[in-house]
């Protein structure tokens, strides 16, 4: 039923109502949309409406009543959020929404956001997620092929419709992108945001290409996402990062580490702050567009592959003149697998990191190596550079 309150919540100089429904955020847009009410009034669960509207918005159909009665129905239905639960950009830095933990017995879905998959490697991928008592469903994009662009899974609305239809199933409890490659940029902005902020959180799990995706759902949506092993990944990949993933989805806890073997100290010092980052070419990419999440009051964790060391060069170079480093507190260099000599690698990012003056570290198994620890992004964690250590100091999940 859509519901509508008097006319009694001042700001901005007049008063308003609150527009809302005890049955779905659905409902609510639908009967919003159909009086031309903006979008931009919809805040966390409800529509504000000005009061000289009031009248009209009963006319069509919104039953009124009284502000105490409308805030009961929603909390009896489940739709009542708090403003730090709800779905919405935040400044950089802050924590994001996170999702709530796994268990034996729930369902997730595997999808293809970006490249095609090869079907060995994704049903080996599937019977580890089996065999940590989940029910997997495997969408048809993680198994299809674009007809003329080969590296991709399957046309751009497809890919971005199977996430969408994934995330908004309210079975499914988590999301895996079944590889990375190329392709999420092309497809992110056809996701079905709105449906996608309906409904409550829940993990996304991926790395490389899917970094992409992992700044969408932060700077949009204020929401936590995982970086860690794609599906077709956790069946070749080492057996310590696919139980370090494991724990973290079904037994997260402050303390989770990072850095199991210390890692190489390249500025000392220690800093606390939410994780950010991922691919360094993706995050390069996203500058400029609406989907960028900087590392502002943030620890920054980078890792890539296949780059020259001058690419390195040209795309760190290019995000710290673009200020995606601007007020950075820590700096995490994860693998750089075939991107040329190891100690070419930390010399170039020593030349180019060192003079923010920010604690830094070297070798942090992350990315694509055949070691790759999962990670939650926005959570707050703690960087000792001196000891060679990053550990969360907040829940990855709920």
């Amino acid at each position: 039923m859509i519901l509508i309150d008097p006319p009694n919540a001042a700001g901005h100089g007049r008063l308003w109502s609150h527009l809302a429904s005890d049955s779905s955020f659905d409902e609510l847009h639908r009967f919003a949309l159909s009086l031309g009410i903006p979008e931009r009034g919809f805040d966390r669960d409800h529509y504000d409406i000005p009061a000289e509207r009031y009248q009209h918005v009963v006319e069509a159909g919104a039953v009124p009543v009284s502000s105490r009665e409308l805030i009961d129905r929603l909390v009896a239905a489940g739709l009542r959020r708090r403003k730090a639960e709800t779905p919405a950009p935040k400044k950089p830095g802050r924590s994001l929404i996170r999702a709530e933990r796994l268990s034996v017995g729930d369902t997730v879905a595997v999808t293809a956001a970006s490249g095609p998959v090869p079907a060995e490697r994704l049903d080996a991928g599937v019977r580890v997620l089996e065999g940590w008592g989940l029910r997997v469903r495997v969408l048809d994009s993680a198994r299809g092929r674009h007809p003329d662009f080969g590296y991709l899974a399957a046309d751009d609305a497809t890919r971005a419709a199977d996430l969408t239809r994934a995330w908004c199933d309210p079975e499914v409890r988590a999301v895996f992108c079944a590889r990375g490659g190329y392709g999420a940029q092309r497809m992110v902005d056809l996701l079905d945001w709105r449906a996608v902020a309906a409904v409550p959180p829940k993990p996304l799990v991926g790395f490389s290409d899917v970094t992409a995706l992992h700044q969408a759902f932060a700077s949009r949506l204020g929401m936590s996402t995982v970086h860690g092993p794609v599906v077709t990944s956790l069946g070749s990949g080492a057996d310590v990062s696919g139980e370090h993933l494991r724990r973290l989805l079904f037994e997260p806890a402050p303390g989770l580490s990072l850095t199991p073997t210390p890692a190489t100290t390249v500025v000392p010092g220690v800093a606390d702050g939410v994780l950010v980052g991922g691919n360094l070419a993706l995050l390069a990419a996203e500058i400029g567009t609406r989907n960028s999440e900087p590392a502002a009051d943030s620890i920054a964790v980078l890792e890539d592959v296949n780059e020259d060391v001058y690419r390195l060069d040209r795309l760190v170079t290019q995000l710290l003149r673009a200020g995606w480093f601007d007020r950075v507190r820590g700096i995490v260099l994860g693998a750089f697998t075939d991107c040329g000599p190891e100690p070419d690698v930390r010399a170039l990012m020593a030349d180019r990191l060192a003079p923010l003056g920010v604690p830094m570290v070297a070798g942090v198994r992350v990315g694509h190596d055949h070691v790759n620890l999962a990670f939650p992004l926005g959570v707050p964690a703690r960087l000792d550079a001196t000891a060679g250590a990053l550990s969360l100091t907040a829940s990855p999940l709920l």
